[in-house]
């Protein structure tokens, strides 16, 4: 009887366990950010990124600051020198082929270290077919130590 219950009990642990991101309840469009809602202990230079659905590109408002945005694409096509390296631009980058938008404060950027204390980060995206006038947002926080 005892084997039978705790068995019981491990069958609906894991058939009602979320994981992942779906306890986030994200929109459907936004797959993943980073960090993550409500982190407690990010280090002032960390990266903030958002994985949209395939088809989506958008832009970061950081702290009521609009960042730029610029598609890789874009900066791929300039002429480099096999073996050079370029320089990326301190903005939002875009990578078409992944959806992601990534943002790393640093010297030259709009926000070049998060303060100490709570951030919030909005992503406003949109179908790329479609354009901004069809555009969603999405805002989280997360703590700077």
């Amino acid at each position: 009887m005892a084997i039978a219950f705790g068995l019981v009990v491990v069958a609906y642990g894991i058939s009602n366990g979320v994981t992942g991101g779906g306890e986030q309840n994200f929109p459907e469009a936004v797959e993943s950010v980073t960090p993550v809602p409500n982190a407690v202990q990010v280090l002032a230079q960390s990266s903030v990124i958002v994985d949209l659905q395939v088809g989506y590109t958008g832009i970061l408002v950081i702290n009521g600051v609009e960042i730029e945005t610029v598609n890789l694409d874009e900066i791929g096509s300039l002429a480099a020198q096999p073996g050079q390296q370029i320089d990326l631009p301190p903005v939002t980058l875009f990578e078409p082929g992944n959806a992601t938008l990534t943002f790393l404060p640093r010297r030259g950027a709009s926000i070049e270290r998060f303060p100490t204390g709570v951030q919030e980060v909005t992503v406003i995206y949109w179908p790329i077919l479609e354009g901004p006038q069809r555009a969603d947002r999405y805002t989280w926080t997360f703590n700077v130590l």
